[in-house]
């Protein structure tokens, strides 16, 4: 029994450890938190008022641009896929890579070849174990990117979709990420960033339905567009890469939560089954106490006779 109550003791002792780790990470990451919601607020009006600028100007003018254009017979595609360089996050960056296979399969579906560049090294690690193709990524900065960080990952984006198929361009830009709606919910999306959708362009800005000024463009509409496109870019990989630090924190907020929580439970099992174990080696010896007792009575009782 002693030995057994030992082995009970190592444990809570290992799992006691454990659980004030993963305390310390859920308090760091609930800190975090607050700070990339901050940054996420701060870079949403921007990334609306870029995107408002460019829906004047396709509405405005004709000019045939790989912003607004859509082409007639796409044949390949750019995929950004932004995941965590760091686990402990529960299904964080799995659920972003399954939404990537899935909208992968789907353009490959529609015939078109695509191009996969990645943000993190969890999704760079799922890549490279599988031997899939990646045109380029990037990691070291996705618990707390920074504008310059974005128009690094953006660079050969915008390369890609200003060069012609043929020499190695694409016709489509989609990014995939995870979108932080609450503190409890971060759900992964795949959204079109080029060609620009204006429906969809409008409803973001709050400017469907409205009637758009006559804008003069200069020096013209397609120097405007040239322009804008690598700001519009950056500045949505830059909201991107912001909203999926906000949810990176909040999702290893919850899933450290969960193992402090479980540690908990652990814990008290273990105190229960040590509790036991302690009962059951006084009740022996006890019983051998008084096994010997009767004994040595019984044994005295008889010389006596």
């Amino acid at each position: 029994m002693g030995a057994q109550l030992r082995v009970y003791k190592r444990r809570i002792k290992s799992v006691t450890a454990t659980k004030k780790i993963t305390k310390a990470m859920e308090m760091i990451a609930a800190s975090r938190i607050v700070k990339a919601q901050r940054k996420v607020a701060a870079s949403t009006p921007y990334a609306t008022e870029l995107t408002r600028a460019v829906t004047a100007v396709a509405t405005g003018s004709n000019t045939n641009h790989p912003l607004t254009t859509e082409t007639d017979n796409p044949t390949r595609a750019a995929v950004l896929l932004v995941t965590s360089d760091r686990g402990l996050a529960g299904g964080y960056s799995s659920n972003a890579i399954k939404a990537a296979d899935q909208l992968t399969e789907r353009l490959r579906g529609e015939g078109k070849e695509v191009d996969t560049y990645i943000v993190g090294r969890k999704g760079v690690a799922y890549y490279g174990f599988r031997e899939r193709k990646v045109a380029d990524s990037w990691t070291g900065f996705t618990d707390s990117p920074s504008y310059a960080d974005a128009k690094a990952v953006a660079a050969p984006l915008i390369q890609a979709v200003t060069t012609e198929t043929a020499e190695g361009g694409v016709d489509e830009l989609h990014i995939v990420f995870t979108e932080f709606v609450s503190m409890m919910t971060q759900m992964p999306v795949q959204n079109r960033m080029l060609p620009l959708s204006l429906d969809k362009a409008a409803e973001e800005t709050g400017t469907k339905g409205e009637i758009l000024p006559l804008f003069d463009f200069e020096p013209s509409a397609e120097d405007v567009l040239d322009a804008l496109l690598p700001r519009y870019v950056e500045s949505r990989v830059y909201n991107a890469l912001l909203q999926a630090a906000a949810s990176e924190h909040a999702a290893r907020r919850r899933a450290m939560k969960s193992a402090t929580d479980n540690a908990g439970d652990l814990i008290n099992s273990l105190s229960r089954l040590a509790n036991a174990a302690r009962q059951a080696e006084i009740t022996q010896e006890i019983s051998e106490i008084v096994g010997g007792a009767s004994a040595l009575a019984d044994a005295t009782a008889g010389s006596d006779k």
